[in-house]
């Protein structure tokens, strides 16, 4: 089971139940280690006070803020938890929005929303009108040392968190793909469709994988048998010279290759739901 890394009340109007989140997901990674190239011994992180020109221990670190160049304020984490506000042991529901009212752009991180076991009528209650209303809830809650809006999601298993960036967080670009140009011959356009179709099929997370990881895992045993480390060639696209033709010589490759797997049973709630989303334009 997931980690619990936060936990308080969820707060629905004059209801508030207790809860705790779990990290839904986490990236993977291969970890390397720092060694010394001449002995191959492990590298220590060392905290150095370069003015006394002395290691130090964790324990002699505090927090500053640098307020002016070279002038700090030193924060203690006592000092922090005085000015954390309602909202680190209060999740407090804002309101309710549709499913394509949020922007994908926003969303950060995910977590599952679980209800303490002795409470959990509530919980219930909330999941259950979230999902009939068709409705998401929009709350905040402080943790990992920030406040953070939410979004929280209905689903058939339970109530799911995604963090999400305040506008000013967000990096925006001025029309950053809007197309130059917007006509294009009727042929070429339907080819295009034509060829979005052949591709078209419902979405099957686990037929995906991390193939740079798994190449450096494999690369890891071969240097440890010793064997000789084989490069894989990248591909090199040549630059379109001929829209039309290049469609042609795809759609005709999508048709050659096998079948994409198409579900044959019908599209449930969640399904069309994750449909929805998909088609949410980014701003």
């Amino acid at each position: 089971m997931p980690a619990t890394v936060w936990k308080g009340y969820l707060s629905f109007g004059l209801v508030s139940f207790p809860i705790r989140l779990s990290a839904a997901a986490r990236g993977e990674t291969v970890h390397f280690h720092l060694l010394h190239n001449k002995d191959l011994s492990r590298v220590k992180e060392v905290m150095f006070c370069a003015a006394e020109d002395k290691p130090l221990e964790r324990s002699e670190l505090v927090k500053g803020y640098e307020y002016s160049k070279g002038e700090y304020i030193v924060i203690d984490p006592e000092e922090l938890e005085k000015v954390a506000p309602p909202t680190a042991t209060t999740m407090q529901i804002l309101q309710f929005v549709r499913v394509d009212d949020v922007d994908p752009i926003f969303l950060e991180k995910s977590y599952y929303v679980a209800p303490e076991e002795a409470v959990s009528r509530p919980y219930s209650l909330l999941l259950e009108a979230m999902t009939e209303t068709g409705y998401d809830a929009i709350a905040k809650v402080a943790m990992h040392g920030r406040e953070h809006v939410v979004v929280l999601r209905p689903t058939p298993d339970g109530m799911v968190l995604h963090t999400m960036f305040f506008v000013d967080e967000l990096h925006r670009e001025k029309e950053w793909g809007k197309p130059a140009e917007k006509k294009f011959e009727k042929r070429e356009m339907d080819m295009a469709k034509k060829l979005i179709e052949s591709l078209a099929s419902p979405f099957e997370p686990e037929q995906y994988h991390d193939e740079y990881r798994e190449n450096v895992e494999k690369l890891i045993e071969a240097k440890r048998k010793g064997k000789k480390v084989t490069p894989i060639n990248q591909p090199k696209p040549a630059p379109v010279i001929d829209l039309m033709q290049a469609l042609q010589k795809s759609l005709a490759l999508t048709k050659s290759a096998p079948a994409a797997k198409k579900s044959a049973a019908p599209k449930t709630a969640a399904a069309k739901k994750a449909t929805k989303k998909r088609a949410t334009k980014v701003a």
